[in-house]
């Protein structure tokens, strides 16, 4: 008795998913949207290019140095709080710790007639900034509160201890190893017309905090711990990952580069004024979170937030050249923010279906 024949097998069709035809291409037209990093550099090529044709001077050394000068806070106080997102939490408290900071140090130094090296004050402010930044860690660690809770009150607190007690007076005079540090060029160029252009110093900073950051989330077994707490914070518990610590160190990082940024701030303003950097703590933000860093946590890299850092600067910088009022700073911000995490999170969604389907 033979077996009855099979019936022939009809070849796939083109929707059926995973299969080639108008529902594949369909997604492989837009890949190149899928991950914020490739959004935020097709964003910048566009606007810088529409700038550029309004303003023909976007695209010279000048605009350039300025961009790049007036990237080096915004970069180390946005390389902070990528770290504090990748580890599951949020800090908005950094701005009144670099303002804390950069004023107390600067005040001590003056107040006390010394004439410290501007290494010695940088390291005041690094130093008082990661004591601030260790404070959120024991509310945060210890006490196990929300981070955003604590930040927030720590953000009243500082700044309100800093204006009653501290000082509000703009100091002016600032010790002459600042003010020298401050003209150092890390290069310098002239133009045939004789105009010089240059690009300070503290751009060095900038470079040596996303080079240890770097290092660390990725060649570190704490970088490791940070990534797995933000991702899932029971399975890193699980997993043998001393929370405390981890929490410790990345408010006490966080503080630090807060500090530096704050003193960085006050040699290029050549000023120290106790209300400086507030509220800022959006714009710095929205650059991490246009990098694709996951307010979530666990998700996150340098180069995303080095793009959205790249994104919020030539937009704040060059609305004046495009005719726009700087006060719809804030809206482009808004928007940029609305596109950069809406996009790639639609794009998510559709291809999950698309994968159940």
């Amino acid at each position: 008795m033979t077996a009855p024949s099979r019936p022939p097998v009809d070849p796939p069709t083109a929707r059926e998913p995973g299969v080639d035809g108008p529902s594949a291409r369909r997604w492989t037209l837009p890949q190149v949207f899928r991950s914020n990093e490739a959004l935020v550099a097709v964003i910048i090529l566009a606007f810088s290019v529409v700038t550029g044709i309004v303003s023909p001077s976007f695209f010279t050394l000048a605009n350039a140095f300025d961009l790049l000068r007036a990237s080096i806070v915004v970069g180390i106080l946005a390389i902070g709080v990528l770290v504090v997102l990748l580890s599951g939490g949020i800090d908005v408290s950094f701005t009144a710790i670099a303002a804390f900071s950069m004023y107390a140090s600067i005040l001590f130094v003056t107040s006390n007639g010394l004439t410290a090296h501007w290494a010695v004050v940088f390291a005041i402010s690094v130093g008082i900034g990661t004591v601030l930044g260790l404070i959120n860690a024991v509310f945060i660690g210890w006490f196990r509160l929300p981070t955003l809770i604590v930040t927030l009150g720590t953000l009243s607190l500082f700044r309100g201890f800093l204006l009653a007690f501290v000082g509000t007076r703009i100091i002016n005079v600032l010790p002459p190893s600042m003010r020298e540090f401050s003209r150092t060029p890390l290069f310098r160029v002239t133009s045939p017309e004789g105009v010089i252009f240059s690009l300070p110093l503290a751009f060095v900073f900038l470079v040596v905090v996303v080079a240890l950051t770097w290092f660390i989330l990725r060649k570190t077994m704490l970088g490791r711990a940070i990534y797995a707490y933000g991702g899932n914070p029971e399975a890193a518990e699980r997993a043998g990952f001393n929370v405390l610590k981890v929490r410790f160190f990345v408010f006490g990082y966080v503080g630090a580069l807060a500090g530096l940024a704050g003193i960085i701030h006050v040699s290029l303003a050549r000023v120290a004024n106790p209300v400086d950097l507030v509220g800022q703590e959006l714009t710095v933000i929205a650059a991490v979170v246009l990098g694709g860093a996951s307010i979530a946590g666990g998700r996150g890299t340098i180069a995303g937030t080095l793009l959205g850092i790249a994104l919020i600067v030539i937009v704040s910088n060059s609305l004046v050249a495009l005719g726009i009022s700087s006060s719809w700073q804030r809206v482009a911000v808004g928007l940029l923010i609305l596109l950069g995490t809406g996009v790639p999170a639609y794009q998510a969604r559709r291809s999950r279906r698309a994968t159940l389907a």
